[in-house]
């Protein structure tokens, strides 16, 4: 995979990645506090969930950047294979709250859709880092790096956060008229 193809990849990735917590009404995080709509779990249940999702999330994304930046690749086409299967385990790893929680769907705040971008947010950058890593050498960044790639990563989620928050959803009343 050459360098323009890995960057377009990641750019069309981040854009679905981004947009994705603001669409769903599912949640895509453990989150240690009852929401709107989800089902009464004791406060040690929540706290032991929640603990336990991140830490798969830290071994998933922990995955990602080994298989990702420490493999050597033999054509691009493996990397391509490779990043794809990381793709799909997060996909997956991020699934697994919306299929636990396929009842109703909930009242996420906007703070948890916030969270929920930040996860997939880390998960983007780990794969640009392995991208980057495959391709030459993974070059130091200091937290402005950071701050400015998270920054294009809210405005990547600027389609979503309009229809969600923005768009008014107006109920039409229709009235059946008088008959005389």
């Amino acid at each position: 995979m050459s360098q323009n193809v890995a960057i377009w990849v990641l750019i069309l990735l981040s854009l679905i990645g981004a947009n994705i917590p603001l669409y769903t009404k599912r949640p895509l995080l453990f989150l240690p506090w009852q929401q709107k709509g989800e089902p009464q779990r004791p406060a040690w249940l929540r706290y032991l969930l929640f603990v336990t999702y991140t830490g798969c999330l830290l071994a998933v994304g922990w995955f990602m950047y080994k298989v990702l930046s420490q493999t050597l690749f033999v054509s691009p086409l493996h990397l391509l294979l490779m990043s794809t299967l990381c793709v799909l385990v997060a996909v997956l790893a991020f699934g697994i709250p919306a299929w636990m929680q396929r009842q109703l769907p909930i009242e996420k705040s906007f703070f948890a859709r916030l969270l929920e971008v930040t996860a997939i947010y880390f998960f983007m950058g780990l794969l640009g880092v392995g991208f980057e890593s495959s391709l030459g050498n993974v070059f130091p960044q200091g937290w402005e790096f950071y701050a400015i790639t998270y920054s294009l990563f809210l405005v990547l989620a600027y389609p979503g956060f309009v229809i969600r928050y923005l768009l008014k959803r107006r109920r039409v009343l229709v009235s059946k008229p008088k008959v005389a």
